[in-house]
């Protein structure tokens, strides 16, 4: 007997006493598990699942995959280039049983991903019954206001003034993709000279596409080099 399991956004060929690794489930080692959306079970097509279908599994450990190195160059004018490494979090089991009919009956936990909490289901509010409306009685006429006199209009707030650049700042529209704009919200930043610039590592450059929403524009443009040149020619 053979079944086609799907988990993580991907689908498994299964038979009974198989060892498989899938996307990180929130189990333990020694945990069974059971896959509820099974979408074949021998001859049996489902629709898109096989209604009462579910495999079973014994998670043997939480393991990671082989690492993978993505490589990034940017051929330009200030070239840039970027390595990073990803170990993808597996889980390693092995397929016990196959359910064809029974399976939300077996009281074994769901298998569900990592991060993932399965939904609970509220129990339904009865409403609450109905009073009849009192019958509203006569009321006296309530002696009428003086109008309220029209107050003066209220005069508009005075604008804040954009950040100024200090006397010492220097123009940090000389860096490549650095606008009006930009250079504002550099100097609201407390950002003003390209020493400060030269001066940033990973952890600043990321932080600064993080709190100005640069997107990447740092790296990008290679405002770090830039600023190492400007700065020499200052001084």
């Amino acid at each position: 007997m053979f079944a086609v399991l799907k988990t993580g956004g991907k689908q498994y060929r299964v038979q009974s006493g198989d060892v498989l690794r899938v996307e990180k489930l929130a189990a333990a080692a020694g945990d069974t598990v059971q896959f509820n959306d099974i979408l074949m079970v021998n001859a049996t097509v489902g629709t898109p699942f096989v209604a009462g279908a579910g495999v079973q599994a014994e998670v043997i450990d939480q393991i990671k995959g082989d690492k993978v190195i993505h490589f990034v160059k940017r051929r330009r004018k200030h070239s840039s280039q970027r390595t990073k490494g990803h170990r993808q979090q597996l889980t390693l089991l092995r397929v016990t049983d196959i359910l064809e009919k029974g399976a939300e009956k077996s009281g074994v936990m769901a298998a569900i991903g990592a991060g993932s909490a399965p939904a609970v289901a509220e129990a339904p509010k009865k409403a609450a019954p109905k009073k009849a409306a009192p019958k509203a009685e006569p009321k006296a006429e309530a002696p009428k206001k003086p109008e309220p006199k029209a107050e003066a209009p209220k005069k508009a707030a005075p604008k804040k003034a954009a950040p100024k650049a200090d006397a010492a700042a220097d123009d940090l529209k000389k860096l490549s993709g650095v606008g009006p704009a930009l250079e504002k919200k550099l100097l609201a930043a407390g950002v003003t000279t390209f020493a400060q610039i030269a001066a940033w590592g990973d952890a600043e450059i990321a932080e600064f596409d993080e709190k100005l929403s640069f997107k990447g524009r740092i790296e990008r443009e290679g405002w770090v080099e830039q600023a190492k040149a400007l700065a020499a020619e200052k001084e």
